[in-house]
């Protein structure tokens, strides 16, 4: 790789990037690279060229979400099944996360936008690291199972528009792993696998200040352009995420994270 000057030629890269460690390590030098004022912002009002589709290794197999095999829930199998499904959806965040940061660099926002979400893509590139890490202790490796492909489609359908953008990642799909993974934790902690445990704990923790960073820039935007919040979140997840917000929500880590019942709770259903 050329080493990128900017933090958008950067991003480009990491989503380009197709074995994964690469990934991981290039997100870490962007981060430290950025946090040393090493890196420019790109160039105002040109927006980066940024991949259709991000790298991926050959394996694993990628299947559309309805042909997916039913995944084991039961003994190792069960713990192997779904510590490579979460490391899947990591790897995908890590791409959707510097997807949108190099994407939207050219916006006029405040610096403090780049610090969050930078911190959000070095976030991501750890959870990755320490899933396919953990799944390598039980003796598997990323890549073993199928896994599905529908998660990139979110930035397919949200690449025109920053609002979009931050309503459908953190606030949608970062928001649904502050109501799952609780269960999960305790899950695992019944199963005696307390390693996993503790990454989930990671995970969930890092999760909720993810979803406070969209809150927060999203308020920001709608405030900018004049709109009401909560009927432009209501718009904008009706026309770009297919199928609904489903209960059961974890509103006490919504709350926590900016993210009030207003929001989510009239697009149940839809």
């Amino acid at each position: 790789m050329t080493t990128p000057r900017s933090l958008p030629e950067y991003a480009r890269a990491i989503v380009a990037a197709e074995n994964p460690a690469d990934k991981v390590a290039h997100a870490r030098e962007a981060g430290r690279l950025w946090r040393g004022h090493a890196l420019s912002k790109g160039t105002r009002g040109v927006a980066c060229a940024m991949p259709d589709r991000p790298g991926r290794p050959d394996l694993p197999v990628l299947l559309p979400p309805r042909d997916m095999p039913k995944r084991s829930t039961r003994g190792e199998r069960g713990r192997i099944a779904l510590v490579h499904s979460l490391a899947h959806i990591e790897l995908n965040a890590i791409d959707l996360t510097w997807d949108l940061i190099g994407r939207f660099a050219h916006e006029t926002m405040p610096v403090s936008f780049l610090n969050d979400w930078v911190q959000v893509g070095i976030e991501e590139a750890l959870h990755f690291e320490l899933l396919e890490r953990r799944l390598r202790d039980i003796g598997a490796r990323y890549g073993d199972l199928p896994a599905h492909d529908g998660l990139w489609q979110a930035a397919q359908d949200t690449g025109h528009c920053l609002r979009a953008r931050i309503a459908i990642v953190p606030l949608v799909l970062e928001a649904r792993g502050l109501d799952v993974t609780p269960s999960l934790i305790d899950k695992t902690l019944e199963a005696g696998d307390e390693e996993t445990a503790a990454i989930l704990s990671t995970v969930y923790h890092d999760e909720k200040r993810h979803v406070a960073f969209g809150a927060r820039w999203f308020r920001y935007l709608c405030q900018r352009d004049k709109l009401a919040p909560e009927p432009e979140f209501h718009r904008l997840v009706r026309a770009h995420f297919r199928g609904g917000l489903k209960p059961p929500f974890n509103d006490k880590a919504r709350s926590e994270a900016g993210l009030s019942p207003g929001f989510y709770k009239p697009l149940v259903g839809i």
